[in-house]
């Protein structure tokens, strides 16, 4: 079917190439225009001085300076887009809106509900796989149920992709179905919506090839250049993961895996969408967690005497960033020392994580806690010295966190290792007999 105008709305894609929703617009339509929507019931729960919204804010302000080099706009728009959709396509007569699938609860109501709203009038919502290589339904087992077991999920995964993968899409090649707009929208700016416009160094959107060739041997070095970075780029699409895809084949099966622990935990929430919220093995909701909140402070300020779990705390809190092997050591440290609640180290990374994605960030604080579909078992809890002295042996990664360490001005631990982990095991396995 063709339709004579169809909305093409940008979200978690801010590119025009290899955009599988696009291409499918472009293909199908005469006419597209292109929307990108400042959702407020996302943007109210951000703080003012928020890096990922200045990065967007970014992007969307080069995706739409492209726009115009083909005589095109990107229309865009802050507000509701439960309203704000329908109303754009009764507006503009619009047979069809088309959109990337998302699979987070909040994006499923809301798309609902736009749905709902379009069957109504006739108006057809169509949504299309890009956020992944193989979403909800495409890797299940043989009994048609959804794996919660990483590892079978991969070789699957990998079987699959021999014969199912789709390299790209070329919709840079059809924007003459772009509509031509000869005046251009002004861009709401960040100021305008409530927001400061702070200035902020991002991680370019391309892989050195030899971080891909090295990945292996260096990515679990915190003072190494050993990962790609590239997290940010794919949390809000300015790159296709099937781009990061092709270009590890080959290079490095260890980011392979990588890419498809990220399929993995999009397909958990899918399916599971209980897992956002609350633990993916609810018996573990039984466990019993501190309330100290003095000891949560100085984990999120990275004073807790632990000069690995500190020097991944202040890394995140000055640049938005946490190396992945020290994201699982605060992750254990907060859970397991401290017997604090997963969510409270969730939310905090919620907030602060340039490349979050509520997904991976789930399932990873899980996999900590020891909670989740594919967790480390609640027993294995990670010795922050021993973690240290493998990863970080001359201090490299700690001395440029946390400068004062050596001297009388840093801490002494908030908690005994030893006494931390009998409790642990003890707290965990009395949550667990309860059952």
């Amino acid at each position: 079917m063709e339709f004579n105008k169809s909305i093409f709305w940008h979200r978690r894609d801010l590119r025009i190439d290899d955009n599988a929703g696009l291409f499918k617009a472009l293909s199908n339509s005469r006419e597209v225009i292109p929307v990108f929507i400042f959702d407020h019931t996302i943007l109210s729960r951000l703080p003012k001085s928020d890096r990922r919204l200045v990065f967007i804010h970014q992007e969307v302000k080069k995706l739409k300076r492209k726009y115009s080099t083909l005589g095109s706009d990107l229309l865009v728009l802050h507000g509701d887009p439960i309203d704000i959709i329908p109303q754009l396509a009764e507006a503009n007569k619009a047979s069809a809106v088309y959109t990337n699938r998302d699979y987070e609860p909040y994006a499923i109501g809301r798309d609902k509900a736009i749905h709902e709203t379009f069957k109504a009038k006739g108006i057809d919502f169509i949504g299309t796989k890009d956020h992944v290589v193989f979403e909800k339904n495409e890797v299940l087992k043989a009994d048609g149920l959804p794996y919660t077991v990483y590892t079978p999920y991969s070789r699957k995964w990998k079987e699959y992709f021999k014969d199912n993968y789709k390299s790209s899409y070329p919709s840079e090649k059809l924007t003459d179905k772009l509509i031509q707009q000869p005046e251009k929208q002004n861009l709401i700016e960040l100021i305008e919506m409530g927001f400061e416009s702070i200035i902020h160094e991002f991680p370019k959107n391309s892989i050195h090839q030899d971080t891909l060739i090295s990945y292996n041997e260096k990515r679990d070095y915190p003072s190494q250049q050993g990962t790609s970075l590239i997290g940010v780029h794919l949390r809000f699409g300015t790159r296709s993961i099937r781009s990061i895809v092709n270009e590890s084949l080959g290079k490095s099966e260890t980011y392979l895996n990588e890419l498809i622990w990220r399929d993995f935990y999009q397909m958990i929430i899918y399916h599971f969408p209980h897992s956002a919220e609350n633990s993916f093995r609810k018996k573990y909701d039984l466990i019993e967690w501190e309330k100290d909140i003095e000891s949560f402070d100085l984990w999120c300020q990275g004073k807790t005497g632990y000069p690995i779990v500190d020097a991944g705390m202040r890394e995140l809190n000055a640049t938005g960033f946490m190396h992945n092997r020290v994201r699982m050591i605060v992750a254990s440290f907060l859970t397991k020392h401290l017997l604090i609640d997963w969510r409270l180290g969730a939310a905090y990374f919620a907030e602060h994580l340039l490349d979050f994605e509520l997904a991976s960030n789930t399932g990873g604080w899980q996999w900590a806690a020891g909670c989740g579909c594919d967790a480390a078992p609640y027993f294995r809890i990670f010795n922050p010295y021993t973690q240290q002295q493998k990863f970080d042996k001359n201090f490299n990664y700690i001395t440029k966190w946390v400068p004062e360490f050596g001297t009388d001005q840093y801490p002494s631990p908030i908690v005994d290792h030893k006494y931390a982990r009998e409790r642990a095991l003890n707290r965990y396995k009395k949550g667990l007999d309860r059952l």
